[in-house]
C-alpha cells in the first residue's frame, strides 16, 4: 500500500492533525494551498468562505508536491467551513482521478461536521471511502482524544473498515 496524507488546513489544526497521521502510519504528506491566502480578521474570512462553498468555488491552489496517481491509499484531510470541507479541498477532489483508491477522510471542527463525508464521498467517484474521522476543537485545543486518532490510524495501517 502506497499512502499519502493530503490537507488543508486554514488555521494549524488539520495541520496538526495530519503530522500526527503522518507519523503514525508512515505515509507522505502534501499539502493542500491556494495561490491567494485567504486574509483579513476572521469574519470576513468566514464570509468569504460561506460564499464560496455555496458558489462551488474552486480556488486556484498551488501544484502539489506530489503525483495522486501514484498513491492508492490517500487519507484526506479539512477544516469544515459551512459543514463541508473548505473550497482548496474542493479544486483537488474535482480535479482528479479517484477510481481504485482508498480514501480515509478526516475532518476538523469547533462544532458540527455537517455533511463533509457524504460531500467528499460524491466527489471522489469510483473511490472506496471508508468512515471519517471527526475531530473536534475549541480554537487551537483538541477536544477529541488522542487515543481515538491512534485507534483510526491503526486501523489505516491494517487496511481495514472503520
Amino acid at each position: 500500500m502506497k499512502g499519502l496524507v493530503l490537507y488543508y488546513s486554514y488555521s494549524g489544526n488539520t495541520e496538526k492533525v495530519a503530522k500526527m497521521i503522518q507519523r503514525a502510519t508512515g505515509f507522505d504528506i502534501a499539502e493542500i494551498k491556494p495561490v491567494k491566502n485567504y486574509e483579513g480578521d476572521y469574519n470576513s474570512v468566514v464570509n468569504q468562505g460561506k460564499k464560496e462553498v455555496d458558489n462551488r468555488v474552486e480556488p486556484e491552489i498551488v501544484d502539489l508536491k506530489c503525483d495522486l496517481s501514484q498513491y492508492d491509499t490517500v487519507v484526506l484531510g479539512s477544516p469544515v467551513w459551512w459543514y463541508t470541507f473548505a473550497p482548496p479541498v474542493r479544486t483537488v477532489l474535482s480535479g482528479n482521478n479517484w477510481s481504485g483508491k482508498v480514501i480515509y477522510p478526516f475532518a476538523t471542527n469547533g462544532g458540527w461536521l455537517g455533511h463533509t463525508f457524504e460531500d467528499i464521498k460524491d466527489m471522489c467517484r469510483g473511490a472506496e471511502v471508508k468512515s471519517g474521522l471527526n475531530l473536534k476543537f475549541s480554537g487551537t485545543a483538541m477536544k477529541t482524544k488522542k487515543d481515538e486518532i491512534e485507534k483510526w490510524t491503526e486501523n489505516i495501517k491494517q487496511g481495514g473498515e472503520l
